[in-house]
């Protein structure tokens, strides 16, 4: 496997330690959708309309840059109507620099998050049901 497929790679006595970059996707993912206000992550725009991905795509509404020892995660991310996107906002990356910190040991530098849609509270049910 290329090196650049790992966000981190560490030597110990025993051997060495990687974790993928998917690893560090899917750990931002699911602390960003703990968020109450978070309909779903988005998967970009189709036909002026923002994708919302299920829980087994959350890795494809995120990006990240990962160092040796620091990591910058970018978010796109659908609210439900009615929240206040800042304090929504700032929960996000509240939680993801600490779920990526806590279990990978990187430095989080920033998390990004990019709002590309509002979900009204039936179409948001609906969507979970397919996905299930």
């Amino acid at each position: 496997m290329e090196s650049g497929e790992f966000a981190r790679e560490e030597k110990t006595g025993l051997g060495s330690i990687r974790i993928a970059d998917e690893v560090v996707k899917v750990i931002a993912g699911l602390a960003a959708i703990e968020v109450k206000g978070v309909a779903g992550m988005s998967g970009g725009l189709v036909g002026g309309i923002a994708e919302m991905l299920g829980r087994r795509n959350l890795s494809k509404g995120i990006k990240v840059e990962v160092g040796e020892k620091e990591a910058a995660v970018d978010m796109f991310v659908i609210v439900d109507y009615g929240v206040r996107i800042p304090d929504v906002a700032a929960e996000i990356q509240e939680r993801v620099k600490e779920a990526v910190e806590r279990m990978t040991g990187l430095a989080v530098v920033e998390v990004n998050v990019n709002v590309q849609g509002v979900s009204f509270g039936s179409e948001a049910r609906e969507e979970e049901h397919r996905v299930r």
